[in-house]
């Protein structure tokens, strides 16, 4: 359990007078109280009050799970031929009394499961948002928090290590996938942070692209997105390679794309803002003529979960603050020709950033 970011939720729940918070987003149950699970369809939520324990609510057949991971306070089961509404109303009337306000996190309830919920406390006020407060609280990094993420890095590199020797004539994106889902998780890794991502040629040029039969060719670019989650947090960082000598165009614009990466990374330090960020590196590109092909933000944050606040990207004024956690990872998507996407997490120091994976950016040809 994240005692620290515990303690911080029932500090904000009294200042806002809040009776019952209820965690629904199964990363925000991870990160405060050190249970992962994915329930599926079921319903799984952590409850705090400001002046009493905290419970657990899992399916029954997480329960045990859950009573043997770190969670110090009770896990209340509840079977698929129970209502779980119903017994969520039970046990939060029984422990906490009628709350007069009960917060969620808005942007992970369904409008069906808020309605649900609401009918058994007509008279209760909803309006209080958990997300913006737990993603405030997951914003900047503990030590402990980074040495994990570093740690999440380095099998990210190993992944690397495994997909470049994969490379060779004829094999399909498709299979060198497989090989490095397959050699992590032979070396202990049981989740990558996402589905593993190998992109060749042409086809690296759709930046969300999934690995198909397309083959690997000589004179092209292979475009790697990896990542994996070790002890519940998340490593995620791309680098293309060459398969045999690029042509002089997918050098130039990997050159372009690599230029305009390290100097947004070099820039990350205290005090600028994630908006300034992203134009360091649009501009770079811009100015060489492809700004209309860098067609996403330059970054987002990373721990728990894959997908963090704060999003890197134009009018985000966010200032960027020791122990915050964030892609770069700007690119070049030519459709029908080439696409090139250069990635690192960083962490922020108190006066520039370190990478998260240390995989060298110069541009490798495989050979």
């Amino acid at each position: 359990m994240n005692q620290e970011k515990v303690n911080e939720l029932t500090r904000w729940m009294k200042a806002k007078k809040i009776d019952v918070a209820y965690v629904t987003n199964p990363n925000s149950i991870a990160y405060l109280s050190g249970f992962t699970s994915d329930p599926h369809e079921r319903v799984m939520a952590l409850f705090f009050s400001p002046n009493q324990d905290p419970f657990l609510f899992t399916p029954a057949l997480e329960a045990d799970t859950a009573r043997q991971s770190n969670w110090p306070y009770d896990v209340v089961g509840y079977l698929d031929t129970q209502n779980p509404w119903q017994v969520i109303a039970e046990e939060i009337t029984t422990r906490y009394g009628k709350p007069q306000q009960l917060a969620i996190e808005k942007s992970a309830f369904t409008l069906d499961r808020f309605e649900q919920l609401a009918s058994y406390f007509p008279t209760t006020d909803f309006s209080n948002d958990l997300t913006t407060v737990i993603q405030q609280m997951q914003l900047r990094k503990t030590t402990a928090e980074i040495e994990t993420l570093i740690e999440a890095g380095n099998w990210a590199d190993v992944a690397f290590e495994v997909g470049f020797a994969a490379i060779k004539e004829g094999v399909t994106e498709a299979e060198i996938a497989a090989e490095i889902d397959y050699q992590l998780k032979r070396q202990g890794v049981s989740h990558m942070s996402f589905d593993t991502t190998v992109l060749v040629g042409a086809h690296a040029a759709s930046p969300h692209g999934a690995p198909n039969q397309t083959t690997v060719k000589a004179n092209e670019l292979v475009l790697f997105d990896l990542g994996v989650i070790w002890k519940g947090y998340c490593s995620d960082a791309t680098r293309t390679v060459a398969y045999k000598e690029p042509t002089a165009f997918q050098e130039k614009i990997y050159k372009i794309v690599l230029e305009a990466q390290l100097a947004a990374q070099a820039a990350v330090k205290p005090g600028i803002t994630a908006s300034e960020l992203d134009k360091i590196a649009r501009d770079i590109i811009t100015d060489y003529g492809y700004g209309d092909a860098f067609n996403h933000r330059l970054g987002h944050g990373i721990g728990t979960s894959i997908h963090e606040f704060p999003s890197l990207v134009a009018g985000n004024d966010l200032v960027i603050e020791e122990g915050m956690c964030f892609s770069i990872e700007p690119g070049i998507y030519l459709p029908d020709q080439v696409g090139v996407r250069i990635e690192d997490c960083v962490y922020v120091t108190k006066d520039g950033c370190e990478a998260l994976t240390k995989t060298p950016k110069e541009l490798c040809i495989i050979d």
